[in-house]
């Protein structure tokens, strides 16, 4: 096999050397290709790795911002958290909201109308950013807010930094919109109620209309 190898490489060596008037063009134009070729390839790869730097720091310029904002929120008082949630929801578009304010009002901090139509229903939890809402605080919410109050949109809105595990499980299968600390500073931030209802559980109701 390296006899028939050596060969062939001594007959393509003599054609190439009795058509190099023919060939040599074709090499500059393989050669110039690949050139191009990888000049491209770089300025794609460093194209990438440009926007995922760009990506990187505005996610994180982002969440910097949202801390920031969270600070004020954080200095307020669990009667002051519910009406400032209270004027995010105005601020939104929602309709005829009222805040409780009061202990013994079985989950509903917060009630009123999205522009839909659709009740709206809120549970506000003032906690320590590191806090995470429990499973308990979730299974007394999932009790009240459709059973005693008819929400046709269940919001469970924390300066907690996080939901268990149990307690995001409850929300997901009960159609809870849970909003953790990130979430609650995305819509500190000006993102809109509407696109925080869906990301976890989609809200979806009867469509009732607020009373005349």
């Amino acid at each position: 096999m390296r006899g028939w190898a050596a060969v062939a490489a001594v007959i393509a060596a003599v054609w190439v050397a009795g058509h190099w008037a023919a060939v040599w063009p074709v090499l500059v134009a393989v050669l110039a290709a690949v050139l191009v070729g990888g000049a491209g390839w770089a300025l794609l790869r460093a194209h990438r790795l440009a926007v995922a730097r760009d990506r990187t720091w505005r996610a994180r310029e982002e969440a910097r911002a949202r801390e920031l904002s969270m600070v004020q929120v954080d200095a307020l008082s669990w009667q002051e958290f519910e009406r400032y949630v209270a004027g995010l929801c105005r601020r939104d578009g929602c309709t005829k909201v009222v805040v409780s304010g009061r202990s013994g009002d079985l989950g509903a901090d917060v009630v009123g109308y999205l522009p839909d139509g659709r009740k709206l229903v809120v549970q506000c939890k003032k906690y320590a950013p590191h806090r995470s809402v429990s499973s308990q605080d979730m299974q007394r919410f999932v009790g009240t807010a459709r059973p005693e109050h008819g929400a046709d949109v269940a919001l469970f809105v924390t300066t907690g930094g996080s939901f268990t595990k149990a307690a995001l499980g409850l929300a997901l299968r009960q159609d809870i919109v849970a909003v953790h600390r990130d979430l609650l500073g995305s819509w500190v931030r000006g993102a809109r109620l509407e696109t925080l209802i869906p990301l976890n559980g989609s809200g979806g109701g009867t469509g009732r209309r607020p009373p005349a």
